[in-house]
């Protein structure tokens, strides 16, 4: 764009705890710095867990030198509740440091920086008062698909005419240009109406109508009936901009596990693999550890499994954790690594997920279904098995199953349980089967379409440029 140092147009951008939420934002910013001349300010809430905070400053301190990190002072939790729910958490985070965000946007002001934007995530939507009390132009990045932003847009509405829980009701969930929903497969944190969180959260919604736009982790081509709805259904009053797939590039490890993985994948037929992991945050009881790891032996077929150590409380209780303490792998059945020797690979807590998913060798995805694992299964063309555990993670997987038709999906059984026979009969499904062929043959269809995205003429190209050049008006 040739803009000098003086006129440099600058956004300032501030996460939410979690990898997850950092990763496509940081993909953003790495984005608009290479390719328009931006600079951008990361704005870090933090609280006092130490492996978190530091898992998230070496992962910071490898974006290019354009891009700089501001980390607010540590809030406290001491004084919630053990069973508050981890979204009321995350967005308490963003809450809580407020006055440090004031106080950071008033120091960047005083230095002479002019912030044309600041982009909040879902979880933040409490900072956008503050953008507008700067003058700042706020925005809202939207980490997950159109098809949640829907439901958030449309909650309100929902929460007025619904008489019962929603796992509870008869008649799925219609929302404009959406495959149908049942109720018990809308978020977590919605299933308990008269849960603090469920109240933060129709809170959170009537606070988009404060934002000049919404960013989505989409594309067109991907979900066209609901951007489609978005637009035109007169309903959502704020620009959408369909900017995905923002998906990780470039490592993010110094381990040793991330050449073992790929070394050990050169070794295997060609989309032989599945490659098993419930990302940054999931987790599994003990039990249902047990019962993965019998169903993958079962199942006779090569995997490629990312262990995390059992938690008996919550799926989720990974999220705010860099690393296990114990080590995962002593978690699994007695004899289970030497009876898989030859056709397994156990590595613990991490792998290099695109690369792995990027080889010629890995021919399913067995996947919690976050919705950035979705996108890198998306844009490396490889088939899913879809595990829900927790937020929206339900609503992707119907959206993988029942509207892509590009994934099969677990049930768990009255106990929550998903058994192993259940397990091996999936994954022989997806490696080496006619119905995993046919997964496979549909998922890489929308491998080119995400590719196309972000051609010169694709449609992400065309609503980032939109962005940028509102941005470098303001």
């Amino acid at each position: 764009m040739g803009t000098s140092q003086a006129v440099q147009p600058h956004i300032a951008i501030l996460p939410s705890p979690g990898m997850g939420h950092l990763i496509p934002l940081a993909e953003l910013a790495k984005n608009l710095v290479s390719r328009h001349s931006f600079s951008v300010t990361f704005i870090i809430p933090s609280d006092a867990n130490t492996s978190h905070l530091q898992a998230q400053k070496s992962f910071l301190q490898a974006l290019p030198d354009s891009i700089s990190c501001i980390f607010l002072p540590p809030i406290s939790f001491t004084d919630l509740p053990n069973d508050t729910k981890i979204e009321s958490r995350i967005s308490l985070s963003v809450n809580r440091s407020i006055p440090h965000l004031r106080r950071t946007l008033s120091m960047l002001h005083e230095s002479g920086t002019h912030v044309s934007a600041l982009v909040v995530d879902i979880l933040g939507v409490f900072a956008l008062d503050v953008a507008r009390e700067f003058s700042i132009p706020p925005y809202i990045f939207f980490f997950s698909n159109a098809m949640a932003l829907s439901l958030v847009l449309h909650l309100p509405e929902l929460d007025e005419v619904a008489a019962c829980e929603y796992k509870d009701l008869l008649e799925p969930v219609r929302l404009p240009g959406c495959i149908p929903l049942r109720g018990k497969d809308l978020p977590d944190h919605f299933q308990d109406r008269a849960n603090e969180a469920y109240k933060f959260a129709l809170e959170k919604c009537k606070k988009y109508q404060l934002a000049e736009g919404i960013i989505v982790n989409s594309f067109l081509d991907l979900e066209p009936g609901t951007f489609k709805a978005l637009k035109d259904e007169g309903w959502c009053k704020v620009p959408v901009y369909a900017i995905g797939p923002m998906i990780q590039t470039g490592s993010a490890s110094g381990s040793n596990s991330s050449s073992d993985c790929l070394k050990w994948l050169d070794n295997q037929p060609d989309g032989s693999v599945l490659y098993v992991s419930f990302g940054s945050g999931g987790t599994l009881s003990h039990d249902q550890l047990i019962e993965l790891a019998d169903g993958l032996e079962m199942s006779g077929q090569r995997f490629l499994w990312v262990v995390k150590s059992p938690d008996e409380k919550a799926s989720n209780a990974a999220f705010f954790s860099a690393q296990n303490v114990a080590d995962p792998l002593d978690f699994l059945p007695r004899g289970f690594s030497e009876r898989t020797k030859k056709r397994g690979l156990m590595v613990s807590s991490w792998a290099p997920q695109n690369g792995v998913l990027a080889h010629r060798a890995t021919g399913g995805f067995l996947t919690h279904c976050g919705w950035n694992s979705c996108l890198d299964g998306i844009t490396n063309g490889v088939p899913l098995i879809s595990w829900p555990l927790f937020a929206e993670q339900r609503m992707n997987a119907a959206l993988l199953t029942e509207g892509l038709k590009v994934s099969l999906r677990v049930e768990a059984n009255e106990s929550g349980i998903v058994d192993r026979k259940q397990i091996a009969g999936l994954v022989q499904k997806l490696i080496g089967g006619e119905e995993g062929k046919d997964l496979g043959n549909k998922m890489r269809v929308l491998k080119d379409a995400a590719a196309e995205a972000w051609t010169q003429i694709g449609s992400s190209e065309k609503a980032l440029g939109e962005l940028v050049h509102k941005w470098i008006q303001v």
